[in-house]
């Protein structure tokens, strides 16, 4: 009888553990994609999605990731490896959402007037107020602040670098255009589109007029750049790539030599533009082979290791 009693007494205390335990609220929890539907003035009409990881930095850096045409923010944040660097490296994802509607679907406008003037309005004036929310909502690090993207969202990298260098320190941009390529809506089709037939051939200096010109009183440090672009690709020319080069190298004063070349992965062909202090201020990478297919395999990870939010 007493060992019936007490095996009896060993199930009941097993039993209250039990449920004791699942009473117990979980502390585990797994970082997810969440959509922000009021974050601010929004005059392009552009969605936000925001990825805060599981354990972000104290005042953690914040990149915007955006997608080609056609393409949406939780689309890209799938397929472009931004997610799993947030993980590792404890910064925060914004993945915008074009609505502006083409003949290639949805693209982020950087043919209008409003998307070429600081605070015209459209996409640009959108995004900085994702920037905004998130600095404000997550404690995001003003200093650390970050965008990159694939076509439509490159392109739209390099209107963001032109029009907010005081927001954004740094900006990767794939398989872009410069700044100002696009002379209207009209230009933007590649059919009929002077910016992306293969003959956009402008000096340096004029380039580089055009993005002083978007925010003609800005006499600040200016957001460094990466540029990446693939040698064969047929619907954003791999010439304009040199045409990118010149616009920003222009823009930090540099000359069109580079101050080294080098391979950092087989079929990446890259040249740095460095400053007197030796701080490499532009980056051109162009991949062997490849068409309009980037971000690849690494291209991610060399983005944030070139916004130095690698911990490296």
């Amino acid at each position: 009888m007493t060992r019936v009693r007490a095996a009896l007494a060993a199930i009941a205390s097993t039993l209250l553990i039990t449920v004791a335990a699942l009473a117990l609220p979980s502390t585990a929890h797994a970082a997810e994609l969440v959509e922000i539907t009021n974050f601010g003035d929004n005059p392009g009409g552009a969605r936000m999605h925001v990825y805060v990881p599981d354990s972000p930095q104290e005042s953690p850096p914040v990149v915007v990731a955006m997608h080609g045409c056609g393409g949406n923010g939780p689309g890209f944040a799938q397929s472009s490896g931004f997610n799993a660097l947030a993980d590792q490296y404890g910064f925060i994802v914004i993945y915008p959402t074009a609505t502006q509607q083409t003949a290639f679907g949805t693209c982020f406008d950087v043919w209008s007037p409003e998307s070429k003037t600081r605070g015209g309005g459209s996409d640009p004036v959108s995004i900085a107020s994702m920037v905004s929310y998130a600095h404000q909502q997550y404690g995001g690090d003003t200093a650390r602040t970050y965008v990159t993207g694939s076509s439509s969202g490159g392109m739209e990298t390099n209107a963001l670098l032109a029009l907010y260098p005081d927001v954004f320190a740094a900006g990767s941009v794939f398989m872009g255009v410069p700044f100002t390529c696009f002379l209207n809506e009209a230009d933007f089709p590649p059919w009929s589109s002077q910016c992306v037939n293969g003959s956009k051939n402008q000096t340096p200096q004029a380039w580089g007029d055009a993005v002083r010109q978007a925010y003609p009183g800005f006499n600040g440090t200016r957001p460094r750049v990466q540029l990446w672009h693939g040698t064969n690709d047929t619907l954003i020319p791999f010439q304009l790539l040199q045409e990118e080069m010149e616009q920003w190298t222009n823009v930090h004063g540099l000359s069109q030599t580079p101050t080294s070349t080098d391979q950092p992965q087989a079929g990446w062909q890259r040249q740095n533009f460095a400053d007197a202090a030796g701080t490499v201020q532009v980056e051109s990478i162009a991949v062997q082979g490849a068409g309009h297919t980037l971000p690849m395999s690494g291209m991610a990870a060399a983005a944030v290791a070139f916004f130095g939010i690698d911990g490296g």
